[in-house]
C-alpha cells in the first residue's frame, strides 16, 4: 500500500473526484487536521441533507414493499445491479425533485394511515367501554331532575338484584332508591340507581362504600346511539385507510426512480464527505489518500487524462488499509477472512492457504460427488444467468470450487447420491449379488462405515498438516521480523515434536524402527522446549519451571487434532443420510405408484440432506480455519481497504471499477 497525495487546481476539482469515484483506486484520508495555510470547506450541511434524502427514498421503498411488494423470483438475489450509462446521472438528478416529492407522498399516506390506525384502536377501545351500558336508554352523563337523584355507575363486584338491593339497605336503611342492573361480570356490575333529591347524599355514601364510581368518558347520548356513531366512523376512518392504501399502490410504479435517485443522493453525500477532507485554497486543493501499489501507475494515468495535477507517491504509514489480492483459485476466500479480521501489517495474507484447506475440508465433509456435481452446475448457471456483482459472484466461486472438492472426495468415499447408482440398477435388474458401492464402482474405494478407523486416522493426519502449516506461517512471519528465538525455540521445536510424534504413531502401526526415530524425535524437542520456554524468566529455578510448565501446552496440540474428527463425522452423516432417504424411496417397489413415490422421496430426501450437510460443513469448515489454524499465527485487526467510490445499492455506471 502506497500513501497519494494530489494536488491540482480547484476548478478541476469536479472531474478529478468523478474519475476517482468510478475508478475506485484511492481511499481517501479522513480525520486529518488541515495543513498549515489551507483550509476545509464544510460540506456538512448539504450531506446531511443528501442523506435525510436517501433516508427517505428509504423509507419510502419500506412503505411500497409492505403495501405493494415487487415481484421477485426466488433467485432475484443472485442478480447484479442495472449497468447504466454515466450521463443518464445527469437524467436521475434532473428528476430526483420529483421522486423526492412521490416519497413525501407516500410516507405521508403512511402516516395517515397509521393515524387511522391509532383512531380504530381508540374507538375499539371506546366501543368495549359501552358495550356494557347498552341496555342503558337514558345517556351516561344524565343530570337530576327536579325531585329524583340519577346515580350512574360501576360496582368493583359482582352483584344480582337480591343481593345489591339488601347491601344498599344494610349501609342505608331509611334510603328509598330504585335501581336497574345494567351488566354484570365476575370483576363488575353496572348500576343505574334512582333516589330522592333530598338523598342523595345518603345514596352517594352508600354506594362509596361499596368502590361505586361513575364511567369513564360519560357522553350526552345514550350508549347505543354512541356506538352507532362509532362504528360509522370507524367504517368512514376503514374506507378513507383502503383509498390511502390504494394510493400508496398507485406510487409502486416509480420503484425504480426512488431506487435510482437513492443511489444518487448516496453518491452525492460520498462526494461531498470527500470534499470536506479536501485541504483547499483560493486556487487549488489536495487530497491525501491511499492505493495499492500495483495500481499507482495506473492512478497517475487515470489522473493525467483527466486534468493538469501533481501525484506524489511515498511509503504507507503504520495505519494503511490492507487491500488483499489474489489469484482466481483463492480470491472466492477473501470473504472468509474479511469476516475474521483483515490481516495487520505484521501478518501475511492467509487466503492462498485458507482458500485450499477450506474447499479441501468442505469436500471431505460434505462427500458426495452428486451433491458436487449439482453444486457445479447450479452455480455455473446462476454466474451464467444472473451476472452478479463481484462479491455475490464471489461466493458463487467458492461454491463451485466447493464442489469441485465434494465430487473428488465423493469418487473417493464411492458416494454418488449416497448409493443411489447401486439402488437404481438392483431395482431395474432384480440383480442383487452386488451389496456396496465398493463392488459396483470400477475404482477402488474407502467405505465410510467398514473404513471408519482408517478415515479417522486420516482426518487427524490432514489436521497435523492444517496445524503445522498454520505454525509454519508462524516461523515465517518470526523470521520476517527477526524474531528468530521465537521462530526456532517456540515454533520450531513445537513443530519438531509434532512431527515426531507422527512418525512414532507411523512407526506403531507400520516399522519399529521409525518408533525410536519418532520417540527421540519428541524427547529431544521435549528436551529443547524445558530449557528454552522458560527464557523469560528470573533465575535458573525460574527458568526449569516455565520450561517444564510447557510441556502441558501438548494437551491444546491434542485438543485441536481430535477437532479433525469432524471430518470423519460429517463425512459420515451425509452418505448415512442419503443413504436411508434411498432406502424409504424404493419401499414401494417399481409400480407406477412406487415410481411416482420413489420421485417424490428421493427429491425431497435428497434435498433435506444436502440444506443440512451443506450448512454443517460451511460452519465446520470455517471453525476449523478460524480456531484450530489461525489461533497458530493470524493476529488480524488490519483495517481493510474502503476506497472512494459510488457504494450504490441498485445500479453501476458503466466503465465503474467498483465491486
Amino acid at each position: 500500500m502506497k500513501s497519494v497525495r494530489i494536488i491540482a487546481l480547484k476548478k478541476d476539482r469536479k472531474r478529478i473526484l468523478e474519475h476517482l469515484q468510478d475508478s475506485a483506486l484511492v481511499q481517501v484520508k479522513t480525520g486529518r487536521e488541515a495543513e498549515e495555510g489551507f483550509r476545509r470547506s464544510d460540506k456538512s450541511s448539504q450531506r446531511k441533507q443528501f442523506e435525510r434524502n436517501a433516508e427517505l427514498t428509504e423509507q419510502a421503498l419500506k412503505i411500497l414493499n409492505k403495501v405493494s411488494p415487487e415481484k421477485k423470483g426466488m433467485l432475484a438475489g443472485f442478480k447484479g445491479r442495472r449497468e447504466i450509462d454515466p450521463d443518464e446521472i445527469g437524467r436521475i438528478a434532473a428528476d430526483s425533485a420529483k421522486v423526492i416529492g412521490i416519497c413525501q407522498k407516500i410516507v405521508n399516506l403512511d402516516k395517515q394511515r397509521a393515524d387511522y390506525a391509532a383512531e380504530q384502536v381508540r374507538i375499539k377501545t371506546s366501543l368495549a367501554q359501552l358495550e356494557p351500558w347498552k341496555k342503558l336508554d337514558i345517556p351516561l352523563n344524565t343530570k337530576d331532575t327536579a325531585t329524583t337523584a340519577v346515580l350512574i355507575g360501576t360496582l368493583p363486584k359482582p352483584y344480582d338484584n337480591t343481593s345489591l338491593s339488601e347491601a344498599i339497605a344494610k349501609e342505608a336503611p331509611d334510603l328509598i332508591f330504585e335501581f336497574e342492573i345494567l351488566f354484570s361480570s365476575a370483576n363488575m356490575t353496572c348500576i343505574c340507581l334512582f333516589a330522592p333529591k333530598k338523598q342523595r347524599e345518603l345514596a352517594e355514601k352508600a354506594l362509596r362504600t361499596y368502590g361505586f364510581s361513575q364511567p369513564l368518558n360519560p357522553t350526552s347520548r345514550t350508549p347505543e346511539v354512541k356506538a352507532k356513531r362509532q362504528l360509522d366512523k370507524s367504517a368512514d376512518i376503514r374506507k378513507k385507510d383502503e383509498e390511502a392504501e390504494k394510493e400508496i399502490a398507485s406510487l409502486a410504479k416509480y420503484r425504480e426512480k426512488i431506487c435510482e435517485t437513492q443511489d444518487y443522493f448516496v453518491l452525492r453525500s460520498e462526494k461531498y464527505k470527500v470534499i470536506s477532507e479536501l485541504d483547499q485554497t483560493k486556487h487549488f486543493f489536495v487530497l491525501n489518500g491511499y492505493v495499492p501499489e500495483e495500481d499507482c501507475a495506473k492512478l497517475e494515468v487515470l489522473l493525467t487524462k483527466a486534468a493538469d495535477c501533481v501525484v506524489e507517491f511515498e511509503d504507507a504509514d503504520e495505519d494503511a488499509p490492507v487491500k488483499l489480492k489474489n489469484n482466481k483459485f483463492a480470491e472466492p476466500a477473501q470473504s472468509i477472512v474479511s469476516m475474521y479480521s483483515a490481516p495487520s501489517r505484521a501478518d501475511i495474507d492467509p487466503t492462498p492457504i485458507l482458500a485450499f484447506f477450506f474447499y479441501f475440508f468442505f469436500g471431505m465433509m460434505f462427500s458426495d460427488a452428486g451433491y458436487g456435481l449439482l453444486m457445479i452446475i447450479a452455480t455455473a448457471i446462476a454466474i451464467k444467468v444472473f451476472k452478479p456483482d463481484k462479491k455475490m459472484y464471489n461466493n458463487l466461486k467458492l461454491f463451485q470450487y466447493c464442489g469441485v472438492f465434494t465430487v473428488l472426495w465423493g469418487l473417493v468415499f464411492g458416494s454418488i447420491f449416497g448409493d443411489a447408482p447401486l439402488m437404481f440398477y438392483k431395482m431395474f435388474t432384480g440383480d442383487d449379488s452386488i451389496k456396496t458401492m465398493q463392488e459396483f464402482l470400477p475404482w477402488p474405494t474407502l467405505d465410510t462405515q467398514k473404513d471408519a478407523l482408517m478415515i479417522m486416522i486420516m482426518s487427524i493426519g490432514l489436521g497435523l498438516v492444517h496445524i503445522l502449516v498454520g505454525m509454519g506461517c508462524k516461523f515465517v512471519i518470526c523470521m520476517k521480523q527477526k524474531k528468530y528465538a521465537e521462530a526456532f525455540f517456540d515454533t520450531g521445536l513445537w513443530m519438531l515434536m509434532l512431527c515426531g510424534f507422527a512418525v512414532l504413531g507411523v512407526g506403531i502401526a507400520t516399522l519399529p524402527i521409525l518408533v525410536t526415530v519418532g520417540a527421540g524425535i519428541a524427547i529431544a524437542c521435549a528436551v529443547g522446549l524445558v530449557l528454552t520456554q522458560g527464557r523469560g524468566k528470573k533465575g535458573i529455578i525460574g527458568k526449569l519451571v516455565g520450561g517444564v510448565a510447557s510441556l502441558y501446552d501438548i494437551t491444546s496440540y491434542i485438543s485441536d487434532l481430535l477437532s479433525y474428527s469432524r471430518l470423519l463425522a460429517l463425512g459420515l452423516t451425509t452418505g448415512v443420510m442419503a443413504q436411508v432417504f434411498n432406502m424409504l424411496s424404493n419401499l414401494f417397489g417399481t409400480s407406477v405408484i412406487g415410481i411416482v413415490f420413489m420421485i417424490i422421496i428421493f427429491l425431497v430426501g435428497h434435498a433435506i440432506t444436502i440444506g443440512l450437510n451443506a450448512l454443517g460443513s460451511y460452519v465446520h469448515t470455517m471453525r476449523l480455519q478460524y480456531v484450530e489454524m489461525f489461533s497458530k499465527f493470524y493476529e488480524g485487526g488490519g483495517k481493510p481497504f474502503e476506497p472512494f467510490s459510488t457504494k450504490s445499492k441498485y445500479f453501476k455506471t458503466k466503465g465503474s471499477k467498483e465491486e
